[in-house]
């Protein structure tokens, strides 16, 4: 392998977490914001499930793809702290896009 398909590889990696990030965001803020005031104003349960399951495996993912890119970027405890960290604030994950892009 060259060193511009070992950058190539990093780069695909870190588009491919800034994906799941938005995604993540997004279900997270859906769950938060539409789902749960269905599950205990108009008493629906179903968006909460369908949107929870969604927000829990895009969750997953994010994780997975996080330490993933951790590992290719050699990022330092604390970055990768901070990566976890916007994962569980709302509006974390599209901060974090932001800021991974440049």
């Amino acid at each position: 392998m060259t060193t511009a398909d070992v950058t190539t590889a990093e780069d695909t990696k870190l588009a491919r977490f800034r994906v799941v990030s938005l995604a993540e965001g997004v279900s997270f803020l859906i769950l938060l914001c539409v789902a749960m005031p269905l599950k205990y104003a108009a008493h629906m349960p179903a968006p909460t499930m369908v949107f929870g399951m969604i927000h829990g495996l895009l969750f997953l993912a994010y994780l997975a793809l996080a330490y993933d890119v951790k590992q290719a970027h050699n990022w330092d405890a604390k970055r990768f702290l901070v990566v976890l960290i916007a994962s569980v604030i709302p509006t974390g994950p599209f901060w974090l896009h932001k800021s991974l892009k440049k």
